[in-house]
């Protein structure tokens, strides 16, 4: 026998031996699978009602996102406890690409440090896929109380009785809100709601005197003048809102809180759809027509360079807002 026929005998041999084990038929379809993902719609899931920051930003990019995928991604909300329940909910998905997480700073890496049990781990039971875009929060007075500006509301606060009202318990909002009280001597008052739509509402109404929050839920409102923003919590002050100036400009040094936006997937998605998925959103937020929409919402379009930076990123804001949260002493149900 040739020494060719030995081996391509010993080859076929191997081969047999393996499809009887079964090992082709464990391992050959997955890896198709993989690389043909996806071969169904996507969901992507918020936390939130629709109207809100979250909200907004997933219905801007599910569109151009599934085109460049090839499949409808649609946008799911989940609303809960500030966005925990839909997390959580993600957090249990099977991870196989199908459902995924938008997501602002909240839900991941805020709420989970004012429970009493954290109900995930972001670290742990997320693969942070890749950024958004980012947003401060606006402090905005409503017809019910009439102030000068920043400073005036801040010197008001330490007087009398000021409301103050947010998207829920546990989110940056409140958050934002237990720092001003800390600032004023505590004479905030705040009022938490399921959501920010019926937060501006009443705020509009005079129902609340003021209210904090993502700027994308309250731009409409300042621009068209039915809200007074008196500071953003950025460093800098931001293209959407010149005129305005920050909570740094007014007397409050290192003052910041920005919010941001981002995709995650269930722990243990393989990272060739990761990276695929990631890819795709790079192009997403890259895009001048997305660029366009996410500004006019008050979002800085931003990318990240790979998961990896983004995981890095994340683990960094969770141990930054866990702090906050403890030194705060807000709690959560």
């Amino acid at each position: 026998m040739t020494p060719q026929k030995t081996i391509r005998r010993r080859v076929l041999g191997a081969a047999c031996a393996l499809a009887a084990s079964g090992t082709f038929l464990v391992f050959a379809p997955a890896a198709h699978a993989q690389a043909a993902y996806p071969t169904k719609p996507v969901k992507l899931v918020v936390g939130f009602p629709p109207g809100g920051s979250n909200d907004i930003v997933a219905r801007i990019i599910s569109v151009p996102l599934g085109e460049l995928l090839g499949q409808q991604v649609i946008v799911e909300n989940k609303p809960g406890a500030s966005g925990v329940l839909g997390s959580s909910f993600v957090s249990k998905a099977a991870p196989d690409g199908y459902t995924l997480l938008l997501s602002s700073a909240s839900p991941l890496v805020i709420a989970p440090h004012l429970l009493s049990k954290k109900p995930f781990e972001v670290t742990k039971d997320f693969v942070a896929v890749g950024t958004l875009g980012s947003t401060p929060e606006a402090i905005a007075v409503g017809p019910s109380l009439q102030v000068k500006d920043f400073r005036d509301f801040m010197e008001q606060a330490k007087t009398k009785a000021i409301t103050v009202s947010s998207s829920g318990n546990g989110g940056l909002p409140h958050l934002t809100i237990e720092l001003l009280k800390q600032a004023t001597g505590n004479k905030l008052s705040h009022v938490p709601y399921k959501g920010a739509g019926p937060a501006v509402t009443d705020t509009l109404a005079g129902h609340v005197n003021a209210v904090t929050m993502d700027l994308p839920a309250l731009i409409t409102f300042i621009r068209e003048g039915k809200l007074k923003a008196l500071a953003v919590t950025s460093e800098r002050r931001v293209d959407f809102l010149p005129d305005v100036p920050t909570a740094q400009e007014q007397g409050l040094p290192s003052f910041s809180s920005v919010n941001w936006f981002g995709v995650f997937a269930p722990a243990g998605t393989a990272p060739g759809i990761v990276d695929k998925i990631h890819a795709a959103l790079n192009k997403v937020v890259s895009d001048p027509k997305v660029v366009e929409q996410l500004t006019r919402a008050a979002v800085v379009p931003q990318s990240s360079a790979s998961p990896k930076e983004f995981a890095a990123f994340v683990g960094k804001e969770n141990e930054r807002w866990g702090r906050v949260a403890r030194e705060s002493g807000a709690t959560m149900e």
